[in-house]
């Protein structure tokens, strides 16, 4: 028998969604949660184990220290949000149960593994990159130094070992189905997204993505550039399981960096998901051309997630995106034909921004149209070619904070003449004038109307406000000790 593993995802800030699949980890304006899809993988290769996702299931840290008294392996997945209390957490559960050996995983430790083990001595070794089999095999008994990916001490000093390669064969029995680990650990109905129909469940198609956008943290630290991807035999036989295994959930969701990146793969799984007749959304480029968009659409595809992230063409180029705004307005005319919602990703921060390239982004997105935003602070995360950029230039401001103590992003890059206080600023100004048009309000109204979901649309429309009030007090409190220093300068001066 391997050792009795615990997979987690870590309690945290309240209505934190920090880790194990999310791809931006803060404290949500709407309480809503990814799936643990990476922790989900290798718990479903190892006997008698057991994922927790915490955060989700309210599972607090007392709960979690008695939790994993029952284990003799711990696998926790952490965030650079997160890592602090994490660490905190590894050290409660290490002295709750001395022998329980724990590794850490996660963009963090992959970017700065000697970091990770100097900073908590309760971590027994870091997995790098893609952990699935480096876990598993530990837990089965192989020696620190024989694993590949994994960081450790040894004899004093913290070792390497050689890069394992990035796993190619995505499908079942090479690697399980996550969904039957869902249904064995976890309540569906615990997740929500609020443009996602309720319940919904989410799961990869492929790994890796191709596009070489500066900012996008998993491609560049935990999935790879390398796009790989199961068999659509594979992935047609999982939805046709999961929808016997949950014959309540509304809608599935393909979290891929990018699900339809290859034109001719995009349309064969579609054949394949037509006759299940299924309600499913996506991730999507702008790039997508229409014939695929339309087998999408056949197939059962409801919605896109789709990162414009700017209507500014000079900033596009910047992150090296790939795509124009052009392209962008044609991509999304042609949902609109067919029928396609779309939730729109927006970053202000971005490399390059200004207030001029700020204004033209949420006119870019009042022009668009799309059914739901996300706006976001840019975030320059450790490992990233942003981050590198950032600290090269000295943009890098309050010690890289990226989160304030609840978990609510905070603007830790600065440039000449944009102050952070402006940028969180219009950050509610983006929203209130994306939503506050009577065609965009009633659009979001009658859809709760038609979906019967008038009363988590109530919930998510106060957390909203409450959230919006307190940042538009931070932002008021920064411009206050901001003036009050140059006052204090000023008089110095004199």
């Amino acid at each position: 028998m391997p050792l009795k593993t615990l997979f987690l995802n870590p309690p945290s800030f309240k209505n934190f969604d920090g880790g194990a699949s999310s791809r931006w980890p803060a404290t949500r304006e709407i309480e809503s949660y990814w799936y643990p899809v990476w922790l989900a993988y290798p718990a479903g290769l190892l006997e008698g184990s057991r994922l927790l996702d915490a955060p989700p299931h309210h599972v607090s840290a007392e709960e979690t220290i008695e939790i994993a008294k029952q284990y003799e392996f711990l696998v926790l997945f952490t965030s650079t949000p997160g890592w602090t209390g994490d660490h905190k957490l590894a050290e409660a559960i290490k002295e709750a149960n001395p022998s329980i050996k724990i590794a850490f995983v996660g963009p963090p430790v992959t970017t700065s593994p000697d970091r990770a083990l100097n900073e908590c001595p309760v971590i027994d070794f870091v997995c790098r990159r893609e952990f699935d089999f480096s876990v598993v095999e530990y837990a089965n008994g192989k020696p620190l130094d024989e694993i590949l990916g994994i960081s450790y001490r040894k004899n004093g000093q913290i070792a390497h070992n050689p890069d394992r390669p990035q796993i190619e064969n995505l499908d079942r029995p090479n690697l399980p189905w996550v969904t039957d680990i869902y249904a064995r650990d976890m309540d569906v109905t615990r997740y929500n997204v609020p443009f996602l129909l309720h319940p919904y469940v989410s799961l990869y198609s492929t790994r890796g993505c191709p596009a070489q956008c500066t900012f996008c943290l998993w491609p560049q630290t935990l999935s790879g550039h390398a796009w790989r991807k199961r068999s659509t035999d594979d992935v047609a036989a999982e939805m046709a399981h999961a929808k016997e295994l949950f014959p309540h959930v509304k809608e599935y969701f393909f979290d891929d960096d990018t699900f339809n990146i290859q034109k001719a793969r995009t349309i064969e799984l579609c054949e394949k998901l037509k006759p299940l007749k299924l309600t499913w959304s996506c991730t999507s480029r702008v790039t997508t051309d229409r014939e695929t968009l339309k087998a999408m659409r056949e197939a059962g595809c409801r919605l896109l997630i789709v990162g414009f992230e700017s209507g500014d063409p000079q900033i596009l180029k910047n992150i090296k995106k790939g795509a124009t705004v052009e392209r962008a307005r044609d991509f999304t005319r042609d949902c609109h034909d067919l029928g396609l919602t779309i939730h729109g990703d927006f970053i202000l921060g971005l490399p390059g921004e200004t207030k001029e390239s700020i204004r033209n982004t949420i006119n870019f997105a009042k022009s668009l149209d799309v059914e739901t935003i996300q706006v976001s602070i840019a975030h320059a995360y450790p490992g990233t070619e942003f981050h590198d950029f950032a600290k090269a230039n000295g943009f890098i401001i309050n010690g890289g904070q990226m989160v304030d103590e609840g978990g609510h992003q905070l603007a830790h890059v600065e440039y000449p003449n944009l102050p952070t206080e402006y940028v969180l600023e219009m950050v509610h100004r983006f929203y209130d004038e994306y939503y506050f048009r009577p065609k965009a309000a009633w659009r979001v109204v009658s859809k709760a109307i038609i979906n019967r979901d008038l009363g988590r649309l109530y919930v998510e429309a106060k957390a909203f406000m409450k959230l919006r009030a307190q940042r538009n007090r931070a932002v008021a409190q920064t411009k206050r000790d901001k003036a009050a220093t140059a006052a204090e300068a000023a008089r110095a001066g004199a």
